[in-house]
């Protein structure tokens, strides 16, 4: 079998090779990642790559677990971080991000805003299911190099991002997220920011992708729209 994908690979270069020899780049590069991030980042900034090259497709693949990306057929995977595993190299796409720790008006009429990490553990929060370890998300705080991780307990329990935003949005707990997914909703009064010096600046969102594999000319053409300009100032 490893002889068989071997040669697959080697399929793969030649057609990619074959590729680059036509006026334009052609092809499919599959990416998978966070529903957030795809629509914060990958798809504001590689739709200008689509409307230019009419040959090229992307695929997405939304999808919360630490994917095989060689393994699984991927040209690359998203994550908010820059720890990644060997051979691999790791692409910056957007800027430092915080963590959020937010509750609605109507919820926080109801009990005290809690000041410090440890009054969480009196408040209905809004839990994470991890889909690689199968354990809840377990809340993680850093104040002037002090670190606090706190077990938090409620009645929602979600694997992904979007409903927990909906039920913190309704009163129903506190929800811990990355600020992007937060900020529209915190800037209208629609949701109340707490703890917020419990929460340092964080690597952002990185593309990583297999040092080994030879990119394709599309691909090329992804990770150069994705680039972070250092012009940019992000």
């Amino acid at each position: 079998m490893h002889a068989i994908g071997h040669r697959f690979d080697e399929i793969e270069a030649e057609l990619d090779a074959l590729t680059a020899l036509r006026d334009k780049p052609a092809g499919t590069v599959r990416i998978t990642c966070g529903d957030n991030v795809l629509h914060t980042v990958l798809l504001p900034k590689l739709a200008p790559l689509l409307r230019e090259y009419s040959d090229i497709t992307l695929e997405f693949d939304v999808n919360y677990g630490f994917r095989d990306i060689v393994a699984d057929r991927f040209d690359a995977g998203v994550r908010l971080g820059s720890t990644i595993d060997k051979d691999m190299i790791a692409l910056p796409i957007g800027p430092a991000l915080r963590m959020a720790v937010v509750g609605s008006p109507d919820y926080f009429d109801r009990r005290p805003p809690p000041k410090t990490p440890r009054d969480l553990t009196d408040h209905l929060c809004i839990n994470q299911r991890m889909p690689t370890s199968g354990g809840l998300y377990v809340w993680d705080f850093e104040r002037r190099g002090r670190k606090e991780n706190v077990r938090v307990d409620g009645p929602l329990i979600f694997n992904t991002t979007a409903p927990q935003v909906d039920a913190a949005l309704s009163g129903l707990g506190i929800a811990l997220l990355p600020e992007d997914e937060l900020m529209p909703h915190i800037e209208s009064g629609r949701l109340i920011r707490v703890l917020e010096d419990w929460c340092p600046k964080l690597a952002g969102y990185h593309l990583y992708y297999p040092s080994r594999r030879q990119p394709s000319p599309a691909f090329l053409l992804v990770l150069e729209a994705l680039r972070i300009s250092k012009r940019s100032g992000d």
